[in-house]
């Protein structure tokens, strides 16, 4: 089954050549869209296998920015379209951890060449993820404390006290602790089985905070200690966790 790729370029006579070109290759395209916005929309419905995205995009968001957004929230791999290969360039868009660049004007060869190469990194990728995902469950079978995730090659010890809230990234789950959050992939059910109920509470569908941590309730928001900001809590969350707060 062929590929299925999304194209994200503003030009849209530059637009039109990239789309011939990838169906020319074979691939699928699976939308062709002008701006970030719209290209966030598909990839989140569609789940292509790739998404070629210019660096340059008019608007209110960046190639840069939407590629960023993209890999946080389905880790589909995106590759870089651009005019430029400076190093100014370069280094602003190594940010987004990009799977690769294709220079404009382009040739279909090195269009085909990029693509199974990132097509191919993300699959190693992908079973790297597993690995660190089965070495995750091992590491936290039962409601344990330190939890213990893999992260850049090592295996980082985390006190479920420095833990400020869990939010949910579609595939992927995220740790907030006070300086930086830990992006791991999984659903949060599994992450809330793990934890001990006496600390932490589900407000939300997508969210899980330590009590301890709530510094005061807005609703339809509980705000969080630290100038860590704020959570929605689900209307359906509300009144259990008003309980869990005030037992009398």
């Amino acid at each position: 089954m062929p590929a299925t790729i999304l194209i994200v370029e503003d030009e849209s006579i530059v637009r039109k050549d990239i789309e011939h070109t990838v169906k020319g290759l074979g691939y699928t395209v699976c939308g062709s869209v002008a701006s970030a916005e719209e290209a966030l929309a598909i990839v989140e419905t569609e789940r292509p296998d790739l998404v070629l995205m210019d660096i340059m995009l008019k608007g209110s968001m960046s190639g840069i920015e939407a590629a960023m957004l993209i890999r946080e929230r389905t880790g589909r791999p995106v590759i870089f379209l651009t005019a430029y290969a400076d190093d100014a360039t370069v280094s602003r868009a190594r940010i987004a951890e990009p799977y690769g660049y294709i220079i404009k004007p382009f040739k279909a060869v090195d269009v085909r060449t990029t693509i199974e190469m990132a097509i191919y990194k993300h699959k190693q990728d992908a079973e790297v993820v597993k690995e660190r995902d089965q070495l995750f469950q091992l590491a936290t079978k039962g409601k344990a404390d330190p939890l213990f995730l893999k992260n850049a090659g090592k295996l980082i010890r985390l006190k479920l006290e420095d833990i400020y809230y869990i939010a949910a990234l579609k595939d992927y789950v995220a740790i907030h602790v006070r300086e930086r959050r830990y992006i791991i992939h999984g659903a949060l059910k599994n992450l809330e089985a793990q934890l001990p109920d006496s600390d932490f509470a589900r407000i939300h569908r997508s969210f899980i905070v330590r009590l301890d941590r709530i510094a005061s309730i807005r609703p339809p928001e509980v705000i969080l200690e630290d100038e860590k900001g704020s959570i929605p809590i689900g209307e359906s969350y509300q009144s259990k966790l008003m309980k869990r707060l005030n037992p009398s």
